[in-house]
């Protein structure tokens, strides 16, 4: 496995930050588009006027800079370190899919425990490939 692969599920992800971001500008000028919202509802972050349906972009947005960044680390410490393993790659297009398939529930219908589940699956994977990369590398140095 050549570590330039590590990449792949670092740049699937940036992607869906990148898609989540869009979200917010979208949903914000079409909200004032149909008279839900004035530009004053943002004067200082998002008022109480706003609709959910578009404040949960924002937020979805947050939450793709929050765990995920323990995820492009252990990506990156494994690519630096050249490590070659099929299992962490494998859970972290897990990671991926389950952060999609978040942002997927997030973004649509909302519901709070199918949401809730997938996010703790992803942190329980998460936790996994940082478990797994440490228990190798612990492993080379003893």
């Amino acid at each position: 496995m050549q570590k330039e692969l590590w990449l792949l599920p670092v740049g699937a992800l940036a992607l869906l930050t990148f898609f989540v971001l869009l979200q917010i500008p979208i949903r914000r000028f079409y909200a004032g588009f149909i008279g839900k919202v004035s530009p004053d509802d943002f004067k200082f972050g998002e008022s109480t006027n706003v609709p959910q349906w578009v404040s949960i972009a924002n937020r979805n947005y947050m939450n793709l800079l929050e765990m995920p960044l323990l995820f492009y680390l252990i990506c990156l410490i494994q690519y630096l370190t050249e490590a070659i393993d099929p299992l962490n790659f494998q859970l972290a297009w897990i990671y991926v899919g389950f952060r999609f398939l978040h942002s997927l529930i997030h973004l649509t219908y909302n519901n709070v425990i199918h949401r809730l589940t997938i996010f703790a699956a992803s942190n329980f994977v998460l936790f996994g490939i940082w478990a797994n990369y440490f228990w190798k590398f612990l492993g080379v140095i003893f």
